[in-house]
């Protein structure tokens, strides 16, 4: 095979995205097959083959990295807190190392995420980044130097399950989170969560998608639903900056590409946090929903690949 390439590889709930990386970033090939749900050793070797197969179809050998719905415990190897339960307990960086006979590095998919916009995307120059992906749940991440920040216990911008800051009396205690827990953040700034919230004010049932559309055309049910999205956002973010201060928030997902997201969310930050007004920037994530598959590619330096 000719030179090294990074392969980056996104492991999602219903599909496996890989994507093969020449060093400069350039993108060679990609390739999507469904995730077998429920199936560990079945989720190994389809991780293997997407690899594989873009192996042979660039004709390199490729330094492998993996985002995850989940986190390795440094301490034992093992996966926790992944929504893809099957994933659970299990040594999967491990386990496919012994399958593919070589090293593959595995990360959050937040986290993964976050490397992505430090590296060449929105956030590119920015020393401590949080990545926040808004999607269908809501997850975070930590990119140091464009380099993953887990911790210990591989909770490192693990915000999505503390509880709502500042709740109001109305939101008091939230609703069931799947972690066990009630009024997990996740389930109020996620898509899910905008979609429930409009449903129990309003009694009527839209997608994250329809309420946007009909914000735009005027509804004031759909315009006050995202009003409440925004401010529950600023206070999440609230918390984030206390702790971190982060140099730049990079917001990937499918609400990021929510364009009001930008202009009423530093507002709102600074009427929530210690001292105000807060000079973050709040960036729309550049490389989209391709970020995730790209952070996990950076998951290797440019340096190995001249090993």
């Amino acid at each position: 095979m000719a030179s090294k390439i990074r392969i980056g590889i996104d492991l999602g709930g219903t599909k496996i995205e890989g994507r093969a990386f020449l060093a400069d970033g350039t993108e060679l090939d990609r390739l999507r097959i469904p995730t077998p749900r429920g199936d560990y050793e079945g989720t190994l070797q389809a991780i293997s083959d997407v690899a594989t197969s873009l192996e042979k179809r660039t004709g390199s050998k490729g330094l492998i990295g993996l985002g995850i719905p989940g986190t390795i415990v440094r301490s034992t190897g093992l996966v926790k807190n992944a929504n893809s339960i099957w994933l659970n307990g299990k040594p999967l960086e491990r386990d496919l190392k012994a399958l593919m006979g070589r090293e593959v590095r595995c990360a959050n998919d937040a986290n993964c995420l976050a490397i992505s916009e430090a590296t060449d995307g929105a956030a590119a120059g920015y020393k401590v980044v949080f990545g926040v992906i808004m999607g269908t749940g809501c997850g975070g991440g930590v990119s140091l130097d464009a380099q993953v920040h887990a911790g210990p216990n591989g909770l490192g911008g693990e915000w999505g399950h503390n509880p709502l800051p500042r709740q109001s009396k109305a939101e008091w205690p939230g609703p069931l989170c799947y972690c066990g827990r009630l009024g997990c953040i996740e389930l109020w700034i996620s898509g899910t969560g905008l979609e429930r919230d409009f449903h129990e004010v309003t009694g009527k049932k839209l997608s994250g998608p329809e309420i946007v559309t009909a914000s735009e055309k005027g509804d004031a049910d759909a315009n006050a639903a995202l009003d409440r999205l925004e401010d529950r956002t600023a206070r999440s973010l609230s918390s984030v900056v206390h702790v971190l201060d982060p140099d730049a928030i990079v917001i990937g997902g499918g609400l990021s590409k929510l364009s009001r997201l930008y202009r009423n969310l530093p507002t709102l930050l600074s009427q929530y946090t210690f001292g105000g007004p807060v000079e973050t920037p709040i960036l729309q994530a550049l490389h989209g929903d391709a970020s995730g598959v790209r952070g996990a590619a950076w998951l290797w330096p440019a340096s190995a690949l001249q090993e």
